[in-house]
């Protein structure tokens, strides 16, 4: 055991080996949060809903008319 009063020595740090050496250990990898709402999703897309042509014409729009709307 330690007394309060005895100072712990201080870490030393690791040695940096030499620039372009092979066994140079590979810098930790650091975390990046980005933004979830700056990312389409495949279900924002007429794709992900599975049109796969990505082209509506008339016909289509007819057939998503609701019932409230009547027909013209």
């Amino acid at each position: 055991m330690t007394s309060p009063d005895e100072q712990q020595p201080e870490p030393r740090p690791e040695p940096r080996p030499q620039p372009g050496s092979e066994s140079a250990p590979r810098p930790r990898p650091r975390l990046v949060f980005k933004d979830p709402f700056e990312q389409q999703t495949s279900d924002d897309t007429d794709r992900g809903w599975g049109d796969a042509s990505g082209e509506r014409g008339l016909d289509w729009y007819r057939s998503q008319r609701p019932p409230h709307h009547g027909e013209k």
